[in-house]
Parts: C-alpha cells; sequence; structure tokens
C-alpha cells in the first residue's frame, strides 16, 4: 500500500520531501553497507580507474552525439523547427545505457566482497547488462522479470541465460517490472551477506537513487561537452523517456544548473487516461489520473495508486516504462518545475520509433520512441533557433517483435 506522510527534511538521501529509505531492517544494514562503500569508491584512484577503464573498453563509451540532419529537415518543413541530436547510448554494449550502472554496481560488488548479484528488469536491458557485467566480474547472476515482460522480450532473456544468468519468471500481481522489483527484494532480504542488488533505475532506498544517478552522469557530460563542440553553445532543450528515471537523469544532472536549458521527460500514455491504461505518474495536467506521494518499495515519490491506496496496475507498449511509481529526483524536479513531464500514447510510439527509422536509419528502443514522439509532439513551439538533445537510451533489436505485429502493414 503507498502511505502519504510528512517527513523531516534532515533524512539523508532525500530530493525535497521525496526519497529516503523505507525497508524492513534486515535490509537497513546492507543499504549502510553499500552507503559506506559507494563513497569510499567515490574518491578511490584504483576503483574509479577501473570503472573508467571499463566504460571505456567494455561498454564502449563515449557514445556519440549524431546531429540527426533528415529528421531535423523532416520535422523542419517551414525552416522554423530545431537543430536535433541523438545522444546514441543505443551503441553501448548490450545495447541500452544500463551497462553504466551495472558496471559501476557490479565492481561495488566485488569491493563488498559479494560474490552474488540479482536484479530486476522490464525491458531486459538491465538484466541483459547485469548479466554481462556479473559474466565479466565473474559473479553469479540471478534476475527476476515477469512473465509478461519475459514473453514480450524473449530474445533478451535468451541473452541473458546465454551470459550464464539465471532468469526466474515472476507470475504474481501484474507480472511486470514491479512484481520482479518485489521478488528481487525477498531474496535480498534472505540473502543479505553473500548477495548485492544491481538495482536497475533512480529507484528505491537510498543510496540507490543517488548512485544510479552518478553512474550514468557520464551521458550528460559527454553530451555538454560534445554540443559545446559541435555548436558553440548550449542546447535549449532536453528529451529523454521516463520510466523509472535513469537514463533521463544521467542527460539531465550535468545541466540542472543551467537555467537556460529546458527539460523534458516523456512518459507512458500508454492506451487511455484512466488508471490502469497508462504509466503516467507525473503527467496530470494531460488528464491521467491516479499520482499522488507515497510510498512504494523504499521510496517516498509520486506512485500511481487507487483512492484508497492501493497500487494501481499499470499499462505501456514498453516494457522498460511500465511501472507505477518514479525516481524520487524526478518527482523534485517536477514539484520545482525545473523539468516538465509529459506522457505520449503507445501509438505515437509506434510512430515515432518508424519515422526514426526511416529518416536516420536508426531503428530506437520502445522505450526511446516515447522521447522522439515527445519532441514530434511538441515540434509547432520551436524555432529555428532551438538546439535539441534527445536521448536514444536504447536501441529496438528487443522490440521487432512487437514492431513486426503492429507496424506489419506498414513495414
Amino acid at each position: 500500500m503507498a502511505s502519504q506522510l510528512t517527513i523531516p527534511a534532515t533524512v539523508p538521501g532525500r530530493f525535497g520531501p521525496y526519497g529516503g529509505r523505507y525497508v524492513p531492517e534486515t535490509l537497513m544494514v546492507p543499504l549502510l553497507e553499500l552507503e559506506r562503500a559507494y563513497e569510499l569508491a567515490k574518491s578511490d584512484p584504483v576503483f574509479q580507474a577501473k570503472f573508467q577503464d571499463l566504460l571505456k573498453n567494455f561498454a564502449g563509451r563515449p557514445t556519440p552525439l549524431y546531429f540527426a540532419e533528415r529528421l531535423t529537415r523532416h520535422l523542419s518543413s517551414s525552416g522554423d523547427g530545431p537543430r536535433i541530436y541523438l545522444k546514441r547510448e543505443d551503441l553501448l554494449h548490450t545495447g541500452a545505457h544500463k551497462i553504466n550502472n551495472a558496471i559501476g554496481q557490479g565492481l561495488l560488488a566485488v569491493q563488498m566482497k559479494k560474490p552474488r548479484v540479482i536484479a530486476e528488469t522490464g525491458a531486459g536491458q538491465h538484466g541483459v547488462a547485469t548479466a554481462a557485467a556479473a559474466a565479466h566480474l565473474g559473479l553469479e547472476c540471478v534476475v527476476y522479470m515477469g512473465t509478461e515482460d519475459m514473453a514480450r522480450q524473449a530474445l533478451n532473456v535468451s541473452r541473458m541465460r546465454m551470459l550464464g544468468a539465471e532468469v526466474v519468471g515472476v507470475s504474481s500481481g501484474s507480472c511486470t517490472l514491479k512484481d520482479a522489483i518485489n521478488e528481487a527484494m525477498r531474496d535480498w532480504v534472505t540473502n543479505v551477506r553473500t548477495t548485492h542488488y544491481l538495482l536497475g533505475s533512480v529507484l528505491g532506498a537510498h543510496p540507490y537513487p543517488t548512485m544510479v544517478r552518478d553512474f550514468h552522469s557520464c551521458i550528460g557530460r559527454e553530451a555538454r561537452a560534445q554540443i559545446l563542440a559541435a555548436e558553440k553553445r548550449l542546447p535549449t532543450h532536453l528529451f529523454a523517456c521516463v520510466g523509472g528515471g535513469s537514463n533521463a537523469i544521467g542527460l539531465f544532472h550535468e545541466f540542472l544548473k543551467d537555467e537556460s536549458v529546458k527539460m523534458v521527460g516523456i512518459e507512458a500514455g500508454g492506451r487511455g487516461n484512466g488508471l490502469g491504461e497508462h504509466a503516467a505518474r507525473l503527467a496530470a495536467a494531460q488528464g491521467f489520473t491516479g499520482a499522488r506521494p507515497g510510498v512504494l518499495q523504499g521510496t517516498y515519490t509520486y506512485v500511481l495508486q487507487t483512492e484508497d491506496g492501493q497500487i494501481a496496475t499499470t499499462h505501456s507498449i514498453s516494457a522498460g516504462l511500465d511501472y507505477p511509481a518514479i525516481g524520487p529526483e524526478h518527482a523534485w524536479l517536477a514539484d520545482q518545475r525545473r523539468a516538465e513531464y509529459s506522457a505520449v500514447s503507445d501509438a505515437a510510439a509506434l510512430d515515432a520509433a518508424q519515422l526514426l527509422a526511416r529518416t536516420e536509419g536508426i531503428i530506437p528502443a520502445l522505450e526511446s520512441a516515447h522521447a522522439i514522439a515527445g519532441l514530434i509532439e511538441r515540434v509547432s513551439q520551436f524555432t529555428r533557433d532551438d538546439l535539441v538533445i534527445l536521448n536514444v537510451s536504447g536501441r529496438g533489436d528487443k522490440d521487432m517483435d512487437t514492431y513486426s505485429r503492429l507496424l506489419n502493414k506498414r513495414i
């Protein structure tokens, strides 16, 4: 049940009133151990050198910042639209930004002498990244995944198993990401001495939202340097899809102090505004219902819930966006109006994916397609002076079954 409460500002791990640490006593010790290990790692030259080496030589960083010339022309036929750059996280090893965090937390597991890692996954990209990092570092790996997500992301299930991970199907609840997290947390409670929970987004109890953000902040640091080199100025707008919110906060974080840079997060509008038809937590202005502050899976943030506080079911064509809560830092950015959040429909995301494929030869993940759709829906608001960076957080290989089924009349 999601509960509402008043929170003192002195509790660590806060983004305004959001965040915190709401877990059983048995998890307080490993969370404190993880917090200490991460604080040491931040200033440990050996850890940082290994992390940077793996980001470069294993993951494939830095990723390009690519000028999408044909997409720019297509959306600016009158000459009044923005210049559009794509941050190509889809080119990373395993196919998405998730590998950044998996490497960082995998190294922490080694540092803490935890021989086993567990993870949750929705779209499967975090699971694949965790399995790859675990294989490289010699760690045992178990990945929990909802059975509905396993069916729509069968390719990623096969990839995880080939990398040596045990994939455990979760058939409770909605059989999606929320339920996979529940099972991973149950495992962690039972095996805290030997196991590190490699959480995949800026969710959960402190220190996860901060730590995962920091491991992904390379996205924004690279993008800032790259756009200054290419255009000699900062962007006017940043766009990213938002499920839990790790790829978005990874891009946004480096630009938070630049008030001239507008940040736009795009959620899953699903197939309608009613509760159970979408996964939009911060898009109330568009009529999406059901979100209010509450506690879910260790953190205080905006949560989709029924009138009596039960966690609501969600829907998205994208398994990676199909989650009832949002990262607490995003909740705070929305409250402060530092970032804007809106939602696009399943149909709009499909159309956007096809447009990017046919203008730029890039097939995006369904998650990233939501960000492209959000940009398309706002194109009339831009001028020729606007400069956009859009984060292509993952590639579309994993979604080809969905694309081929739903776009087969047009492909």
